[in-house]
Parts: structure tokens; C-alpha cells; sequence
């Protein structure tokens, strides 16, 4: 009996051992589960930092805001070697109906020789976020004096009244990159599709006949010349229909018609007419072959009421094919002016048709060092005119219009480059004028010209 009460005890005793090393068995389990789960949450904590972190280290910051001072001038120094005989060089006072007034030496004298700024630019660029980008430019393009010892007083927007140079602003606002994928919308007073337009690094377009001619600091294009409007106060969408290779884009602007002016009520046309602006543009060839075709449109209202309403309409071409080693370039337009000049004879207002070709070529003799451009314009200011009658420009149409002269102009020269963005180019200027009217019609000017020899500087900074 003992003996089974001893063996059942140490069962019992056995049994209890073993459930307890079980129970601590387990708690240890559970315990070390337990650890596991804090210590793999401890571990995943900073993994989570980490990604945390690393979204935070992918943000964009690459974009940094331009903020750029820039500018550029360019003049001469200018022999006039022949002068137009319609004017009357003893006094150095033109003559009655002036021809040329929109070329630069109309009306110097014979001999004259000057330094001479054409043209002074002071910009500043602001990027004001990533979308939006400010732009504010002064210009001065002053006149010279041309009365003989400085005796007739010239007055503009580049001149003040004693004289001395001053500044105007001819360009001033606000661009939206990417109104949608690929077009821009500005908003101000900016440079219009007509030959101008030329910013680097926006959806506009940068292949436009006067960038493309790169020598403006020799002349103008021949559309900017006879006064197509180069900027304007409005509303533009510039735009590419492939925005990732930008080789075929648009421009569509509307405008005042009055370019740096202010609105006057004096002017038939501004605050009640606006002006359009049409262009488009491609790239080919490995884009060594530009194509532009461009169109404006403006209704000016009645100068008069004899004359009855005006408007006047551009179309113009421009094709290039650009290379290292030689460039070549053509221009050409015709231009409606409805009701843009009076028949003196008849005493009728008609209308008129202006066409004009340029043609240029430039290429590097030693590259980056010095290079030749030269140019040939063929300008008729009324294709319809007829010799045997008198006409005069109506007012209202353009204030350096004359209807009565062709023009022919022939530039050529170097162009010397001893660093980046600094040019010196000696250079011929010649334009000659030829008097539509037949002879013995009253008022007609034999045929002349005016040949001046410069010296062109032209320098860039800040860019």
C-alpha cells in the first residue's frame, strides 16, 4: 500500500514538473514572440523613416528662377559719301516730299560723318515660378541729327527735347509657360510674329527671319523697314504642335495697333480697331531648312470722310536653309492698303499694293573669328501705280508711306568677332530711289541714291 502511494505520488509529483517546465516553456515562447514582434517593429520604423525621407529627397529642384539683367547696342561711325539730290544740300534742308523717310540717312547731307548709337536695349528677365515668367525691356533707338551744325531739332520717343538720348519701354509682360502642353500665353507689350519674336527656352518661336539674318545690327528686315509692326500691346498664344522636338509651331496675337503708344483720341484706328496677327512655322531637313508664313490683318476706321474707311493686310513668306558653312535666306511680301493713297490728279482716294524681296547670304571665312554677309532688297510701294498721274499717301495708313518711289537696297561687309558677343563690322549702306511718275508729270525726281562707307560696332552682355 505504501509502496503504490509512494509510486502514485512521484506520478503525481512528475506530472506537476512537467506541466510547469511546459507553462514556462510556453511563457518563454510567447515572451520571445512578443520581443520578436517589438524588436521587428522597431526595425521597420526606421525603414519607414527612411522611405519617408527618400520621397521627400525625389522633390524637383532642379528649377532655378532666372533673374537676369541683359542688354546690347550697336551704331556706326558713318561717312555719307553721296547724298539723295532731292535734298538741298547747301541748306541741308529736304525737299518737298521727301522720299525714303524710313531709311536711316534720309535727309543727312553730303560728307557727313558721326558716331552714331542706333540702337541701346536694357532688360530684365524674372522668373516669377516655374509657370510664369516677366519680362521688361527699355529700348533707345535714337535719330540723328541731320539739319547742317545741328540746326534742325528732332524730336521722338528716343530724343529728348535738348537733344540727348533717352529711353522708352518697348517691351513689358507676363508669360504663362504651358497653358497647355506645349503653348504659352503673354499677355502685355512683346514683339510680334512678324520677324521678331526670339525666346530661347519658351514655346515661341525662335527661327524667324531677323533672328535668322542675325546681322540686325546692319539693317532691319526688309518687312521691318517699311513698317510692319515689330512689337504691339495685346494678347499672343505661341505654341508647338510637337512640343517634345519643337519643329513646327504657330503664333496667334491680337493687338492695338498703336506698338509703345498710348491710345489717342485723335487716331482714327486706336481703342476702337484691333490688329491680328497670324503665323506659322516649320523645321526641316535636320532643321537646316526654315519656313515662316505670315499674315496681319487691321481695319483703321476713316481718316476723313472723303476718304472712307481703311485697312491694310500683309502676307509674307520667308524660307532659309542654314548651315556651318554657308546660309541663305529669302524674304518676300505684298501688302493690301485699302483706300492708302489719293490720286492727286483725279482727287480719289484708291487703293494700293506693296511687295517687296530681300534676299541675303552669309557664311564664316574663319569660324568664330570673322565672317561676310550681304543683302539685296527690291522694294515697290504701289504695285498698281500709274506714271502718268500724281499720288499722294492718305492719312491714317502709315506715317513714312509714299506711294511715288522704288527702292533698292544693297548691303555687304565683314564681320570681325575678336570674342563672344562682340562684333565689329565694317560695312557698305546704299539705297537708291527711282520716281514712279512719268517724265514731265509735275513734281518728278530724277533718280538717286544715298551710298554711306561705316564702321558697325554691336555688343552683347548679360546674356
Amino acid at each position: 500500500m505504501e509502496r503504490k502511494f509512494t509510486k502514485l505520488t512521484g506520478s503525481i509529483l512528475m506530472l506537476s514538473l512537467l506541466a510547469v517546465g511546459f507553462n514556462a516553456n510556453a511563457q518563454t515562447s510567447f515572451a520571445s514572440g512578443v520581443k520578436l514582434k517589438k524588436e521587428t517593429t522597431k526595425q521597420e520604423s526606421p525603414a519607414a523613416t527612411e522611405t519617408k525621407a527618400a520621397a521627400k529627397a525625389q522633390e524637383d529642384t532642379s528649377w532655378k528662377p532666372q533673374r537676369r539683367v541683359w542688354g546690347y547696342a550697336f551704331g556706326d561711325f558713318y561717312y555719307n559719301a553721296h547724298a539723295d539730290q532731292n535734298l538741298v544740300e547747301a541748306t541741308g534742308v529736304p525737299a518737298a516730299g521727301s522720299r525714303g523717310p524710313e531709311q536711316n540717312y534720309n535727309s543727312v547731307p553730303k560728307y557727313r560723318n558721326a558716331f552714331q548709337f542706333r540702337r541701346i536695349y536694357l532688360g530684365y528677365d524674372y522668373e516669377i515660378t516655374k509657370k510664369f515668367k516677366a519680362e521688361l525691356l527699355l529700348a533707345s533707338e535714337p535719330s540723328a541729327n541731320t539739319g547742317v551744325n545741328g540746326a534742325t531739332a528732332i524730336q521722338n520717343s528716343d530724343n529728348l527735347v535738348d537733344g540727348k538720348m533717352s529711353f522708352y519701354i518697348k517691351n513689358i509682360n507676363i508669360r504663362y509657360r504651358d497653358l497647355w502642353n506645349g503653348t504659352d500665353l503673354v499677355v502685355g507689350e512683346m514683339a510680334t510674329p512678324g520677324f521678331a519674336v526670339n525666346e530661347p527656352g519658351t514655346n515661341g518661336p525662335t527661327s524667324l527671319s531677323e533672328t535668322t539674318w542675325g546681322y540686325r545690327f546692319i539693317e532691319k528686315t526688309v518687312s521691318d523697314v517699311h513698317k510692319t509692326n515689330s512689337y504691339d500691346i495685346g494678347a499672343a498664344l505661341q505654341g508647338t504642335f510637337d512640343p517634345k522636338t519643337k519643329n513646327f509651331g504657330y503664333v496667334l496675337m491680337v493687338g492695338n495697333n498703336t506698338q509703345a503708344s498710348l491710345l489717342s483720341a485723335t487716331s482714327a484706328n486706336t481703342g476702337f480697331y484691333k490688329i491680328f496677327y497670324g503665323d506659322i512655322w516649320g523645321k526641316f531637313l535636320d532643321k537646316h531648312l526654315l519656313v515662316d508664313i505670315y499674315a496681319d490683318y487691321v481695319r483703321t476706321g476713316s481718316a476723313t470722310a472723303t476718304i472712307g474707311g481703311q485697312s491694310h493686310n500683309m502676307l509674307k513668306g520667308f524660307v532659309a536653309y542654314t548651315s556651318s558653312k554657308l546660309s541663305v535666306g529669302v524674304e518676300a511680301y505684298t501688302q493690301k492698303l485699302s483706300n492708302g493713297v489719293t490720286n492727286t490728279t483725279l482727287a480719289t482716294p484708291q487703293d494700293a499694293t506693296a511687295q517687296a524681296l530681300s534676299v541675303w547670304v552669309k557664311g564664316p571665312i574663319v569660324k568664330d573669328k570673322l565672317s561676310f554677309f550681304a543683302r539685296y532688297d527690291g522694294y515697290n510701294p504701289d504695285n498698281d501705280y500709274i506714271g502718268t498721274d500724281a499720288y499722294s499717301a492718305t492719312p491714317g495708313i502709315f506715317s513714312s508711306y509714299t506711294p511715288v518711289y522704288k527702292e533698292k537696297f544693297i548691303t555687304g561687309g565683314l564681320d570681325i568677332t575678336p570674342a563672344k558677343n562682340v562684333h565689329f563690322a565694317p560695312n557698305v549702306w546704299y539705297v537708291s530711289y527711282k520716281d514712279q511718275r512719268n517724265s514731265g508729270v509735275a513734281g518728278r525726281i530724277a533718280d538717286d541714291h544715298n551710298l554711306v562707307y561705316r564702321m558697325t560696332f554691336y555688343y552683347v552682355f548679360g546674356k
